[in-house]
């Protein structure tokens, strides 16, 4: 599977520039061992298949978060990830300004990364929203998508701002979302443009389809998301059955049944942390 793989997909380093359940967990918290349980209770050669293309995470992730304590966010490039614009920076804490410095870099106004929150991987995307919201669409320029959500049956979930609506904090906070890096396929670890193809392209249209580039791209089994969609959604806890609602962002194209979650974002001062008061939107992997 990896060779064909490799045929088709062309591993590359960043490209240069040019019933919903909302509220229910509300001032719940998490350990490291639960979170590290979520992240990584999963089948072996599920996991292996995806840490094997990717090197992502590859070997056992680090306890915890960044400078900021356990709700802090910190670069991971081990693997193919070191070769991106954020190589370097490897377990550092990841700030705002790393973000907006390099989207600056970017046609759309776009920037990634894999990171690591509370021992589980994560990809942070910064769009320069508040720059181009207010522009034509047909500029190319990226912005925030707040979209109707439908299951992979069809049927109508709810609007992303039906949940930011409730709980502001859901909404991207400072032209920053954080996703829980796990493909609602089979939990492989979607990267941020490490593979060369026009889904990756340094490119942007609207309407959360498998149009331009800009895409989370999971190699495994090539489902793609668009971080610039962000729609209400239904999944199943894994271990128990029960569904729930979520926001996440839309899955564009692939095998994935439907998009990934958000993890709500908060800053402090510079520093990107992770809320934990939805964790039950991260269980379809438990």
């Amino acid at each position: 599977m990896v060779n064909i793989m490799s045929r088709e997909y062309e591993l590359k380093p960043a490209p240069s520039p040019q019933g919903s359940n909302l509220g229910s967990n509300e001032g719940k918290t998490i350990n490291r061992r639960q979170f590290l349980r979520y992240g990584f209770n999963t089948a072996t050669g599920v996991l292996a298949a995806s840490l094997g293309v990717l090197g992502f995470s590859a070997i056992l992730l680090p306890p915890g978060g960044g400078a900021s304590g356990d709700l802090g966010v910190v670069f991971w490039a081990k693997g193919r990830e070191d070769e991106a614009w954020y190589g370097a920076k490897h377990e550092q804490p990841m700030t705002r300004t790393d973000f907006v410095d390099e989207a600056a870099k970017s046609s759309t106004g776009t920037a990634g990364a894999a990171g690591i929150w509370n021992g589980v991987p994560v990809i942070v995307t910064y769009v320069d929203h508040t720059k181009y919201a207010g522009t034509p669409e047909f500029n190319g320029k990226a912005r925030f998508q707040f979209m109707e959500g439908y299951d992979e049956t069809g049927k109508r979930i709810g609007h992303f701002e039906d949940l930011s609506d409730s709980d502001p904090r859901i909404f991207p906070s400072d032209n920053l979302v954080m996703i829980f890096g796990r493909c609602t396929h089979l939990c492989c670890i979607p990267g941020w443009q490490l593979v060369s193809n026009s889904y990756t392209d340094d490119s942007w249209t609207p309407g959360g389809g498998d149009g331009g580039g800009t895409k989370l791209f999971c190699i495994c089994h090539s489902s793609r998301f668009d971080p610039t969609a962000l729609e209400m959604n239904s999944n199943r806890n894994r271990s128990s059955g029960a569904t729930f609602n979520y926001a996440g962002i839309r899955r564009s194209g692939g095998p994935a049944p439907v998009g990934l979650p958000l993890i709500p974002v908060q800053l402090n001062g510079d520093l990107i942390e992770g809320i934990t008061d939805y964790i039950d939107w991260y269980t379809y992997c438990d």
